[in-house]
């Protein structure tokens, strides 16, 4: 009985190290309860639901703006070539008018500019006439520099 007393009991003592060597290697749980757990796994695939939601929004809409644009971009050019032509007469007719204060039917009577002359103001800002376009704005509406600049920025 003591030679197995003497084999057995290192053999314990061996089994009780290795035990309590395990245990301090395995990973904590820091402390996270089950439903912390649980809120944390639900928020990340709420995340990935709304991500692959926006994804397929964002194919949806290229795929209509794929079928629709290129005849809207076609008209919008030749529009924008039309006014850019008025405003070329426009601009060489302003020089010849100096002393004209403001623009006819530039402005409605509720406050807002002429679709007429809103492209005319784009077609000059967008062909690099910025300054032109910001003198025009302010003759007809009598704006001042900094309202006027902001806006055919914007355009």
């Amino acid at each position: 009985m003591g030679d197995v007393l003497i084999v057995i009991l290192p053999a314990l003592i061996l089994a009780g190290i290795l035990w309590a060597v395990a245990a301090a290697l395995r990973p904590r749980n820091l402390g996270m309860s089950d439903a912390e757990r649980y809120q944390l796994e639900l928020a990340m695939r709420s995340r990935a639901h709304y991500e692959a939601q926006v994804k397929a929004a964002l194919a949806a809409r290229a795929r209509v703006d794929a079928s629709t644009r290129p005849s809207q971009n076609e008209q919008q050019h030749s529009q924008q070539q039309e006014h850019a032509r008025a405003a070329l007469d426009a601009r060489a007719g302003s020089f010849n008018d100096a002393g004209r204060t403001g623009h006819p039917g530039a402005v409605l009577p509720g406050g807002q500019l002429s679709p007429q002359f809103t492209l005319q103001l784009q077609s000059l800002a967008r062909s690099g006439h910025k300054l032109q376009a910001i003198r025009l704005l302010r003759q007809a509406t009598h704006s001042d520099l900094l309202t006027a600049k902001n806006y055919i920025d914007r355009l």
